[in-house]
């Protein structure tokens, strides 16, 4: 299969108008003048970029570009003029979405070596730490293409996209350093959880999934993987997972990574324990889904597959916390052996769950997922997924669905969210969504009225999670981009990744 482009980020001093590179990259606020870079280079280039502004192409303006030559003037072959809109809304994500333009617009023109100066229009209001990473995780974010079974060579991208983050004062490059290690880190786990949530479903099946897990342990010493087949679920009575498992020849398995960090971990964090729904796909078993779109549904495996890469970062970066990865793992089709409407499915908790419809198979194996969790003693517990339709019709593709029952744990997942650019936003899940989910003849019921399908779904899984603090997060919307952005290609998002990795390094930090 063909190699996913492989990118490589690192910082160089380097005075701008004689960095020798593919492609400069600097930015420009609308609401001000063009600053000092953009000011000394357009001395050498002899005016092009005012000229550009005074016709109006280029002022500024958010989501707008454009690419001025060197002509041997100054050391770059291209200089690539991107707007950030007004000053007073900037935010590091305003800086990460612009690195990610950049990337992906070096991926379009072919160019190999990558240059960018965007920090220097930040200079001054922003963390140079927080700077640096933003940059860093942008640029993975913008260059990345899945393209790995496309056979075709032809005039296709580069193999390698050779980044780096330039400026003339060795203070700043200290300084953004830190940064830009930790998001190249994030960046390629996030990078990681896109291809392997990409890979449609006859490749990746619940053993598949399992395999991947195994493999990535191997390469992290501090992380150990303890895989449950079918029989081990028998054994355990993880009803859930089995039953959603039940019409698929290729067995569900539950997922258990466990990261202990080689050093201490922080005084006074307790485990966390983050789960991830992995149905590998879901065509809604006997309750099945139309026809249009159910391609998509490979992505159904979002959740755990986050789960996976944010191990992976934290394992890499030797964050000292310990936490718990777990990974229901199902495929979800029908057959003479589904399990059916009507059925009553006992879960590894004990709790008895009336089975109301067979697509609302995500709450049916997450339940044993946090259960488990819960009986490991886990302080907090993280669930992500790609859970209802209905957080889709609330939110739409812009936030995720937080739910939880601690309100710090709220704050703190707000915070990541804020910090990551992967935004949330609190819905409630309260016992008045609990009673929506009460059966006359079991437990609970597998799904509520029409009403608040998300409400009511995160209150089915609250039931699970014992005394431990709680936070749910229904990325429905956000596993996928559905058609190219400026920033980002088409495919998997990998949703998740850098805020759980953020709400991680947080705790470690404010801990």
């Amino acid at each position: 299969m063909r190699q996913i482009i492989d990118i490589d980020v690192k910082t160089r001093k380097a005075e701008f108008a004689r960095c020798k590179t593919d492609m400069l990259v600097v930015g420009r606020f609308s609401d001000g003048g063009p600053g000092e870079i953009i000011q000394a280079l357009d001395e050498k280039l002899d005016g092009a970029v005012a000229r550009l502004a005074r016709i109006r192409d280029f002022t500024g303006r958010p989501k707008t570009q454009a690419v001025v030559y060197g002509n041997g003037r100054i050391g770059a072959e291209r200089v690539l003029l991107l707007g950030l809109g007004e000053r007073k809304k900037a935010t590091l994500d305003t800086l990460r979405k612009a690195a990610a333009t950049a990337a992906n617009r070096a991926v379009e023109m072919k160019a190999k070596q990558l240059s960018l100066a965007l920090h220097g229009s930040f200079r001054g209001g922003l963390d140079a730490n927080a700077m640096g990473r933003a940059i860093a995780e942008g640029i993975y974010l913008g260059a990345y293409r899945y393209d790995e079974y496309i056979t075709e060579k032809g005039n296709g991208r580069s193999a390698l996209l050779a980044t780096e983050i330039v400026d003339p004062d060795s203070a700043q490059i200290r300084s953004l350093t830190p940064g830009v290690s930790a998001g190249a880190v994030i960046g390629r786990a996030q990078c990681y959880a896109r291809t392997l949530a990409n890979r449609p479903g006859n490749v990746i099946d619940p053993p598949a999934l399992a395999k991947a897990a195994q493999d990535l342990a191997r390469g992290l010493k501090a992380v150990r993987c303890t895989i449950f087949d079918g029989k081990k679920l028998r054994q355990n009575k993880m009803g859930g997972i089995l039953a959603v498992g039940s019409g698929s020849r290729s067995e569900p398995r539950l997922i258990v990574l466990k990261y202990t960090p080689r050093k201490r971990p922080a005084k006074g964090l307790p485990t966390i324990a983050l789960v991830g729904k992995g149905i590998t796909f879901d065509s809604g078993g006997i309750s099945i889904k139309p026809a249009q779109d159910m391609d998509q549904m490979k992505l159904d495996k979002s959740g755990a597959i986050a789960v996976l890469a944010t191990v992976r970062a934290i394992a890499e970066m030797g964050l000292p916390i310990q936490v718990l990865g777990v990974v229901p793992a199902a495929e979800n089709l029908p057959s003479g052996t589904s399990y059916r409407p009507g059925d009553i499915v006992t879960t590894y908790s004990g709790k008895t769950v009336e089975v109301l419809n067979t697509d609302a198979e995500g709450r049916m194996i997450l339940c044993d997922a946090i259960a488990y969790a819960a009986g490991q003693k886990c302080g907090v517990i993280v669930d992500i997924a790609t859970l209802t339709g209905a957080c889709m019709v609330a939110l739409g593709t812009y936030k995720a669905g937080l739910m939880s029952n601690d309100d710090a744990l709220v704050s703190q997942m707000e915070k990541a969210a804020e910090d990551s650019g992967e935004s949330v936003w609190h819905m409630p899940s309260g016992d008045e969504y609990a009673e929506e989910i009460k059966s006359k003849i079991a437990d609970l019921k597998n799904i509520g009225s029409r009403w608040g399908g998300a409400c009511s779904a995160a209150a089915f899984l609250r039931q699970f999670v014992g005394d431990a603090k709680w936070a749910h997060l229904d990325i429905a919307g956000m596993d996928i981009c559905a058609k190219p952005t400026e920033h980002t290609a088409l495919g998997s998002t990998g949703f998740g990744v850098r805020l759980l990795t953020t709400y991680l390094m947080n705790l470690v930090e404010n801990g």
